[in-house]
């Protein structure tokens, strides 16, 4: 992948590189919540791209990541809704 892209960096239209996502290891976290419901939440990238000229104070390049929240709850059977 390498054809730029023009993408909203804050209110500036920038130019950035699109990134293939090589290998990833996504794991969930886990908040068991007091009603007994457990909740299982991760954060899958989607698509990354590299903008051009933009580094941060270390001096490594600026990525733009794209990305959507996956989330499974397992509530307790009082809390379900009843079957049909």
């Amino acid at each position: 992948m390498s054809d730029k892209v023009k993408i909203n960096l804050g209110n500036e239209i920038v130019e950035a590189t699109p990134v293939g996502i090589n290998q990833s290891s996504e794991y969930f976290n886990q908040y068991f919540l007091d009603d007994g419901t457990v909740l299982r939440m991760k954060l899958v990238a989607t698509r990354v791209l590299r903008v051009e000229g933009r580094y941060d104070q270390d001096g490594n390049p600026v990525y733009f990541v794209q990305s959507t929240n996956v989330l499974s709850a397992d509530a307790p059977s009082h809390l379900r809704r009843p079957s049909p």
